[in-house]
């Protein structure tokens, strides 16, 4: 699996309550801000965000967003592209997820900034999840070991 750090959103973020990624992608803006990007994101080769779990989540449930923004904070126009709920046993210590974005342009075109928004829920509701852009063909997740098929 291969990591590029700059297409990197978050790393070991701990969410306690409902917060975007540390960072956001910048698809740059040829119209100017505000103005949906001409660049053409999950057309073709399917891409998507990489999410390992770096402390086990210790809340009820999980909602894990990946969404678009018209800033750089991802405060501002937000929109969903795809969302989540992930039980906390589905996400141990160490797990590797794949969320992918939608394929082809949004009607609309894509805004400038692309992140994640994560919401624990329940309990004591945390999560400490690193994040980040790849290609599908790129993601995997740790091998397994399975038993022979044959006897010696």
């Amino acid at each position: 699996m291969y990591i590029d750090s700059l297409l990197r959103v978050c790393s070991s973020q701990a969410f306690t309550a409902v917060a975007v990624s540390a960072s956001s992608i910048d698809l740059g803006l040829p119209g100017g801000v505000g103005t949906p990007t001409k660049r053409e994101v999950a057309t073709g080769e399917p891409i998507g965000y990489g999410l390992n779990v770096n402390v086990a989540a210790s809340s009820t449930t999980v909602l894990v967003e990946l969404i678009q923004a018209t800033d750089a904070a991802l405060t501002a126009g937000i929109i969903v592209h795809s969302q989540r709920t992930f039980l906390s046993a589905d996400m141990p210590l160490g797990a590797l997820i794949f969320m992918p974005l939608p394929q082809g342009a949004e009607v609309a075109g894509w805004l400038q900034f692309q992140g994640i928004r994560v919401t624990p829920a329940g309990g004591a509701a945390t999560v400490t999840l690193s994040a980040w852009l790849t290609a599908h063909s790129l993601f995997s997740v740790l091998a397994r070991s399975y038993a022979k098929n044959y006897l010696t």
